[in-house]
């Protein structure tokens, strides 16, 4: 008998509302929820698929041992478990807790479960050496919002339904359906800015698709995000247009920013940024101008030289031009489960403590993932001999991912918490596979909270957990208990839930969940007459629920005293010096050549290569090269080339197109699967090379040491002659000598 199922897609941060017709339990078709009150009945092709994931025979449904022969086998829950703890106590006891590292990925975002518990499992660890995939994409963000809203959690977004002047930059919403900005189908929302008469204006090296759509395209030197926002600001202030009124009234420290902003006049940068200056100007006056706008920046600014400051900068625009917190402009959502109370009492912080190697600081309890493999190869006190992952592909998605899948075969023990065996669970010696998230509830505590409407949901599970599957969540539960913790990380209350749990009562993140709703902006405060929400009424609520638009104002998620905006910290005016001295030097040569990555609709990271349907038609992991370049480099279209880093150099599939700026190279990531791998032969059918071979590990940006992934030196040249050449190699100042 068929039934229907309403729940919350947990692809991406879009959040997409699904319908999902269920027989026998087997999803055999999946739609867009057409009352859902952020997506409207829009899916991806993703979304469609997302069933394919559960039936894929590739999936693991048992643990796996790997053996000395490097292949796997399947052993028991409880061997799994008991050798995992084991290993992991003697690594501890031997050489501290620093010498065991834990790394989750970005799926951790979407599993309620999994977040919940994670302070419980760091804590259980005892490690300072936790990174996630956020040092790949999103720290200098967290940073930036911890020192100017005191809170790394205020996660401003842009009240794209409502503006009337849309500046996105380094960004292509039309393929994320927004990133740190929860806005399932931003075409059809770009489009209804158009159509009531706004402006959407893209700044990015590369004509995107986002661009395509875009009233004006403005290309930009890869990196020269940070540097063209503040001769924007500057602008506004040499000719009186900025809000001083908003900025009284919103912030402290506004004169130290303006005192330094006289180094970053569109002249000076112009030439750095491959930005006319009058274009600057321009862009500036008609940002102060519109009735409302917003500047939003994502993914290409935060994995960009200066990728803090330049985030930094962002606010520091919306501020200047008065749209901080106001209607149309740089909102904060009003999360109906708020975590950020949770984060201060676990610590929200940064440069706390640096890495053991490099000196890297941490940011929101994580150092950045570049420092592992170093960590792991180093010897010394604290040297990383063990590593735990938890829903992560370091080897994909970490800068120099041949040096990371070196560093990872020399641990004394790994563990890896995974759907599948991929390029990095391959080195675990053991591997505890998590059920599917489609078989128990699902909370957007994260994608609600960047939500371009304030609104709430719970979904419910679509189909039956299997005898023998843990989740996610269950999996670590019981890797704290068994290394003596708990899944809150606070000693007196694990104790008793460790009490609890012999007499056979069960932690759940639900229960936290409902606490953090409950005492929320929307909760019912446990008031048996009050009707604010809890859990139980939340799940009535099947398509979820919309408490409105993004209302204006700062004091919802400003956590500082003074309930304004802080922009004297130390490090981000330490940054705008820093660059103020780089436009100091000589612009960059006209003969450069810069990587960058980009998106695709049909792909999510590194993980959703083994779905037919999703990578069936033309070959997409290719270099997208400019005619101009590909005639200095004497490459053609289709052609194999050799691409050159300092890290790597390796052969690429050549695609000539003139959306891309001539000097800049584009290169998608996600992909190098290993080709002839049997753990996942769809993947393995479609292998593409990973864009992290060629990104450097000791190439970071100054605040949070976040991973530089755009902006990559390259070198492009046709193959036969980079074989000519190849003698010559070891000379080569691009390529790698570690």
């Amino acid at each position: 008998m068929s039934r229907t199922v309403y729940r919350a897609c947990t692809l991406c941060e879009a959040a997409c509302g699904l319908a999902f017709e269920v027989v026998d339990n087997r999803i055999v078709a999946v739609r867009g929820d057409e009352d859902d009150p952020l997506s409207r009945g829009y899916v991806c092709p993703k979304g469609v698929a997302i069933g394919a994931i559960h039936n894929d025979p590739d999936r693991l449904r048992v643990p796996m041992r790997r053996t000395v022969s490097g292949a796997f086998e399947p052993i028991s829950w409880d061997d799994a478990f008991s050798i995992t703890a084991d290993r992991l106590r003697a690594i501890r006891s031997q050489y501290g807790a620093d010498a065991v590292a834990l790394y989750m990925g970005n799926p951790i975002v979407h599993s309620h479960g999994i977040l919940l518990i994670r302070s419980g499992l760091v804590k259980a660890l005892g490690t300072r050496n936790n990174m996630s995939a956020s040092s790949q994409d999103t720290a200098p963000r967290f940073a930036a919002s911890y020192y100017v809203y005191g809170n790394s959690l205020a996660l401003p977004v842009p009240d794209i339904d409502r503006t009337q002047y849309f500046l996105c930059i380094g960004a292509n919403p039309r393929v994320s359906n927004g990133s740190v900005f929860t806005a399932p189908d931003v075409r059809s929302r770009l489009k209804k800015l158009r159509e009531r008469g706004g402006r959407l204006v893209v700044i990015d090296p590369r004509r995107t698709e986002t661009a395509r759509d875009a009233d004006e395209h403005i290309s930009i030197r890869p990196g020269g995000d940070a540097a063209l926002l503040l001769a924007m600001t500057q602008t506004l202030v040499e000719e009186n247009l900025i809000d001083r009124q908003a900025i009284n009234q919103l912030s402290i420290g506004w004169q130290q920013v303006e005192s330094r902003l006289g180094a970053f006049t569109p002249e000076r940068v112009a030439p750095h940024i491959g930005v006319a200056a009058e274009i600057i100007r321009r862009l500036a006056r008609e940002f102060a101008a519109a009735p409302s706008s917003v500047c939003y920046t994502r993914m290409g600014v935060c994995v960009s030289p200066h990728s803090t400051l330049a985030t930094f900068a962002t606010d520091l625009l919306n501020l200047a031009a008065g749209r901080l917190g106001a209607i149309g402009g740089w909102m904060f959502n009003i999360p109906a489960f708020d975590i950020a109370p949770a984060l201060k009492l676990n610590g929200d912080g940064h440069a706390r403590w640096k890495s053991r190697v490099r000196g890297l600081p941490e940011t929101l309890g994580e150092v950045p993932t570049s420092v592992l493999a170093e960590e792991i190869e180093t010897p010394g006190v604290g040297q990383v001999r063990g590593v735990v992952t938890v829903a992560g592909n370091p080897v994909l998605s970490s800068p120099n991912g041949p040096r990371m899948a070196r560093a990872l075969g020399k641990l004394d023990f790994m563990v890896s918490v995974d759907l599948y065996i991929n390029e990095t669970t391959r080195h675990a010696d053991i591997i505890l596979p998590s059920a599917w998230g489609m078989v128990e509830d699902h909370i957007d505590l994260i994608s609600g909270s960047v939500a371009v409407r304030n609104v709430a949901r719970i979904s419910p599970p679509v189909l039956e957990q299997s005898p023998g599957e843990l989740t996610d969540w269950e999996i670590l539960l019981e890797l704290c208990y068994r290394l003596g913790g708990g899944p809150t990380g606070m000693p007196l209350l694990d104790a008793a839930y460790r009490a609890a749990r012999r007499v056979g009562l069960r932690w759940r993140p639900e229960q936290m969940a409902d606490l953090l709703l409950r005492l929320g902006p929307h909760g019912d405060r446990y008031l048996p007459w009050s009707k604010g929400l809890n859990l139980k009424k939340l799940r009535r609520a099947e398509h979820g629920l919309d408490f409105g638009p993004l209302e204006p104002g700062l004091a919802h998620r400003v956590t500082h005293k003074d309930g304004k905006a802080h922009l004297d910290a130390a490090p981000l005016l330490a940054a705008m010096d820093g660059l103020a001295r780089e436009l100091a030097d000589a612009p960059p040569s006209a003969d450069e050549l810069l990587l960058i990555g980009r998106r695709d609709l049909r792909s999510n990271n590194s993980w959703m290569h083994n779905v037919p349907e999703l990578v069936a038609g033309r070959e997409r992991c290719v270099l997208y090269v400019h005619p101009d370049d590909a005639a200095r480099a004497n490459v053609r279209d289709d052609d194999l080339a050799v691409l050159e880093s300092r890290t790597h150099r390796g052969h690429v599939t050549v695609k000539l197109t003139d959306e891309m700026r001539p000097g800049v190279v584009s290169l998608p990531h996600g992909w190098g699967h290993a080709p002839a791998a049997e753990w996942q032969k769809t993947a393995g059918q479609h292998a593409g090379v990973s864009a992290n071979d060629w990104t450097d590990d000791q190439r970071v940006e100054s605040v949070v040491g976040q991973s530089i992934l755009n902006a990559v030196p390259v070198r492009l040249r046709a193959a036969a002659r980079a074989a000519s050449d190849e003698g010559q190699s070891a000379a080569d100042p691009l390529v790698a000598t570690t």
